[in-house]
């Protein structure tokens, strides 16, 4: 009884891990399409952003401070080389001036830790490939195996080669989508990593120059 219950169960296992393989391969493949996308919008980011400098940055700081009232103020931010989205969040933080200190303080942290979270969630889909990608390379290794020993024991090489083959091109593909999502995440997170410390700098000096009115 217990013989046939384990016989039952290793054939219903090794039926669903060979179901396996045609979902892993097609995982794959939207996966390599999926990386390939995202490289090519990370080299059309590369080529399109124009991050502002340490010099411009110094010189609006300076500006910003030297500020006398709120319209000169966002006249500074608008003017700018700052992104699309340093400029909403400076000037919304400007457009609250006349509430309390801490709660403009306050404000500013939190339009910035959104900021924060939403360029986080533009690398969540490599981060996710980074792992994905290797894991179903794996299966797509394992999976082939099986059957590529069985057909060796019964000295069928046709089918023992088709196997490998299979393994040793998912192991490749699973590799690669893991290589390069770990390319185009490592360094949008060290562009958006460097935006939100130029966003948080001058915000800084915005509070403090509104203080100071």
């Amino acid at each position: 009884m217990i013989l046939i219950g384990t016989e039952t169960l290793t054939s219903l296992i090794h039926i669903l891990s060979e179901s396996l393989l045609t979902p892993v391969v097609i995982l794959l493949v939207v996966s390599i399409i999926l990386v390939i996308l995202g490289l090519g919008g990370l080299i059309n980011e590369f080529i399109s952003r124009k991050p502002i400098d340490s010099g411009s940055l110094e010189d609006l700081m300076r500006r910003i401070s030297f500020s006398t009232n709120v319209d000169e103020m966002k006249n500074e931010i608008k003017n700018s080389n700052l992104f699309d989205y340093q400029k909403e969040v400076l000037l919304r933080i400007a457009n609250n001036y006349d509430i309390g200190f801490n709660a403009r303080k306050a404000l500013a942290s939190e339009l910035i830790s959104a900021e924060e979270t939403r360029l986080i969630k533009k690398t969540n889909k490599t981060d996710i490939l980074v792992r994905v990608g290797p894991s179903l390379g794996l299966l797509g290794t394992l999976i082939p195996l099986g059957p590529g020993l069985a057909a060796l024991g019964t000295g069928d090489i046709a089918t023992l080669a088709q196997s490998l083959t299979i393994a040793f091109d998912t192991t490749v593909t699973g590799l690669t989508v893991g290589a390069i999502a770990f390319i185009i995440s490592k360094y949008k997170k060290q562009w958006y990593e460097a935006e939100l410390i130029d966003l948080e700098t001058i915000a800084e000096a915005e509070l403090e120059t509104i203080g100071n009115w």
